[in-house]
C-alpha cells in the first residue's frame, strides 16, 4: 500500500551508474584538478544519454513502465485499450458510443483541465464502465524538463481534480507525449501510481488516414497487448471526421476474429499502489 517499504522507490540500475559516475568525476577532479574537463565531458555525455532515454516513451531505464500488460494476461488473450487527451466535447461522446455498441471497456488518460471543463463527460466515461486515468493537469509540451517540484504539481493537480470529478482516484499515469526524465519514478512511487506507457501507437494525431492508423495497429495486436489511440488532438479524414471513429471498429473487429479481449488497465492486475491517502474512492458520481 502507499508508504510501504515495499513500494518505495529504487533507483533503477541505470540511474545508479549515472549517479556513480557524477560521484566520480568529482572526486577525479579534486584528486587532480587538470581532468576537468575530461570529467565534463563525461558528465555531458551522461547527461544527454539521460535525455535520450527520456524520450523513449518505452523505455524501463528510468523505472518501472507498463509497456504491455502484465505476463498472466496473454494467457487469457487480454488487451487494453488506451485513449489519450480528452475529454473532448465532439469526439469523446462518440467514442463511447462505439464502444457502447461493441461492449468494449477502455482506459481514457485524461488531462485535468479538460476534466474540469468538461466535467460531466468525464463523469460519462466512468459511468459507462471505463476508467479515467491521469495524464497531467496541463498536458506540458515541456514536461519532461520539470524538475521534481514541477513534476510533482502536475501529477498531484490532476490527480486530484479526475478523484474530486468521477469519485475514482486514477490508478494510472501516463507522460504528455511519454516523454518524461529521471524525477518522475520517485513521484509516482509517492503519489502510488503505476506509469503505463503503449505495446503500439497508430499516430492517430497526425495521420488522418485509418487504413494506415490500423495498419500500425493490427501490426501489434497479441495478447498483452496496449493500443493507444486519441479522443482528443484527432487527427480527422480527408472527410472531415476523426480518424478514431474509423479506426475502432475495425481494431474492435479484427480483435474479435483473434479472440482477444479488451480490459481497463486497472483490471489487468489487483492494484498494489494504492492512490495518495487525501485522494480516497467514493462510489457515487
Amino acid at each position: 500500500m502507499h508508504g510501504s517499504s515495499e513500494y518505495a522507490w529504487r533507483p533503477t540500475r541505470f540511474v545508479q551508474a549515472s549517479l556513480a559516475l557524477h560521484l566520480l568525476a568529482l572526486v577525479a577532479v579534486l584528486i587532480r584538478p587538470s581532468i576537468w574537463p575530461w570529467a565534463l565531458g563525461i558528465v555531458i555525455a551522461n547527461h544527454l544519454l539521460i535525455t535520450a532515454v527520456g524520450l523513449w516513451p518505452r523505455s524501463r531505464w528510468l523505472g518501472a513502465n507498463w509497456v504491455e500488460l502484465p505476463e498472466d494476461a496473454a494467457p487469457r488473450n487480454q488487451i487494453a485499450l488506451t485513449i489519450d487527451d480528452g475529454p473532448d466535447p465532439e469526439v469523446t461522446p462518440q467514442v463511447l458510443d462505439v464502444l457502447d455498441r461493441y461492449g468494449v471497456k477502455a482506459t481514457f488518460f485524461c488531462i485535468g483541465v479538460l476534466a474540469e471543463r468538461h466535467a460531466e463527460l468525464c463523469r460519462d466515461i466512468v459511468r459507462r464502465g471505463h476508467a479515467v486515468e491521469n495524464h497531467s493537469q496541463y498536458h506540458r509540451h515541456h514536461f519532461s524538463l520539470l524538475g521534481p517540484a514541477g513534476v510533482m504539481r502536475e501529477i498531484r493537480a490532476a490527480q486530484q481534480t479526475l478523484t474530486d470529478i468521477t469519485g475514482q482516484p486514477p490508478q494510472f499515469f501516463r507522460a504528455p507525449a511519454g516523454l518524461r526524465n529521471p524525477f518522475l519514478a520517485p513521484v509516482l512511487v509517492k503519489l502510488g501510481l503505476q506509469l503505463a506507457s503503449w505495446t503500439v501507437r497508430g499516430f492517430d494525431t497526425q495521420t488522418g488516414d485509418a487504413g494506415k492508423v490500423t495498419t500500425r495497429l493490427l501490426a501489434k495486436l497479441r495478447p498483452g497487448a496496449i493500443l493507444l489511440l486519441h479522443d482528443g488532438h484527432a487527427a480527422r479524414t480527408a472527410q472531415g471526421r476523426p480518424v478514431i471513429l474509423d479506426v475502432l471498429p475495425r481494431i474492435i473487429d479484427e480483435a474479435g476474429r483473434r479472440g482477444l479481449h479488451f480490459i481497463r488497465l486497472r483490471d489487468a492486475r489487483p492494484v498494489a499502489q494504492a492512490a495518495a491517502p487525501a485522494l480516497t474512492e467514493s462510489t457515487g458520481l
